[in-house]
């Protein structure tokens, strides 16, 4: 375990492990951009002090680096930290921070399209009825 000191405080605790298994192999993706991390690896667990729960992270190489500049440019001292920076590396990072966005259709397009929906509905039923008159007439 390695405490990264800054200003005398904890901010990050870091655990790694180095080992290597043999047989199945264990995947990890990153908690933030959910990458496969492979042997890169580096979990975070919030420093005491935090409110209940202590949140614990598994990061890549990348969202590392974009935490520790995170950190660096806070103005924050607190044990909350680690959380703000990991929620705002997130926030650009993260595969579900932008929503694909759709055109939006516009009213005067479902005007449209429902104007043709209800002409082509009017038509079916025409074509029905007449069907039904003629096959009742014979």
């Amino acid at each position: 375990m390695k405490d990264i000191m800054r200003d005398g405080e904890p901010a990050v605790t870091i655990q790694r492990n180095n080992s290597r298994r043999t047989g199945k192999h264990v995947i990890i993706h990153c908690s933030i951009c959910k990458r496969r991390t492979w042997f890169n690896a580096i979990p975070l667990i919030e420093p005491e002090g935090v409110p209940v729960p202590r949140q614990a992270w598994t990061l890549c190489k990348r969202c590392h680096q974009a935490l520790l500049v995170q950190m660096r440019l806070s103005p924050i001292r607190t044990p909350l930290r680690l959380r703000i920076a990991v929620g705002l590396v997130a926030a650009e990072r993260s595969p579900y921070a932008y929503i694909p966005s759709r055109r939006t259709i516009s009213d005067r397009t479902w005007i449209i399209v429902l104007a043709w929906g209800f002409g082509i509905a009017m038509l079916l039923h025409l074509v029905l009825i007449v069907m039904l008159a003629y096959v009742a007439g014979h």
